[in-house]
């Protein structure tokens, strides 16, 4: 059972043990490889993500054939495309395991169904969302206002846990620096 999911709704909203069950029946857990991708560019997000174990990213790929990472999750945390799943058109994001995990998927079709049997999952829901969005300005307004050096270091005091889980390349790529860059700053040569 994803209890650790049932734990983390339980901080936000009250519910009961019958709802809790309706919830449980709604949803899917799987396991991921690493590497295995759970959402493809050009496909539609047709879940929304938790991650009960593991880590995970949000990826594009541009122009030029290179990856930039736009968003990481670990333990406790949603990973999905907010654009693709709520408009079901298809999506420019790439969603990759980067390490083996278990994660619990709720459809949009089950979780519309939720949204109306337990209203205060939509309340749930929000503030996750509002969260999602708080950090992703936060992190825009990094990008545009620190320095490559400073935002390695801001990163490394707010998600240090990061730093051992992920390749160096894609924390990189989400600081919007080479990994190069990245190897210069870690060896104080910058």
């Amino acid at each position: 059972m994803p209890a650790r999911l049932i734990e983390h709704i339980s901080k936000n909203i009250q519910i009961s043990q019958s709802e809790i069950e309706l919830l449980l029946s709604k949803v899917m857990v799987k396991s991921v490889k690493k590497k295995e991708l759970l959402l493809k560019a050009g496909e539609v997000c047709n879940n929304q993500n938790f991650i009960l174990k593991g880590c995970a990213r949000n990826y594009i790929i541009n122009e030029k054939g290179v990856e930039q990472t736009l968003q990481f999750g670990i333990e406790n945390w949603w990973i999905t495309d907010y654009m693709s799943f709520s408009t079901q058109k298809p999506s420019h994001f790439y969603i990759q395991a980067i390490e083996n995990s278990e994660i619990v998927s709720i459809s949009k079709t089950n979780l519309d169904e939720l949204y109306a049997a337990i209203p205060q999952l939509e309340r749930y829901f929000r503030i996750v969302l509002q969260k999602s969005f708080a950090a992703s300005q936060m992190r825009i307004m990094f990008l545009f206002t620190m320095s490559a050096e400073e935002r390695y270091h801001h990163f490394n005091n707010v998600v240090p846990e990061f730093i051992q889980r992920v390749p160096q390349y894609m924390i990189a790529s989400y600081l919007d620096f080479s990994a190069e860059f990245l190897s210069k700053i870690r060896a104080g040569k910058v």
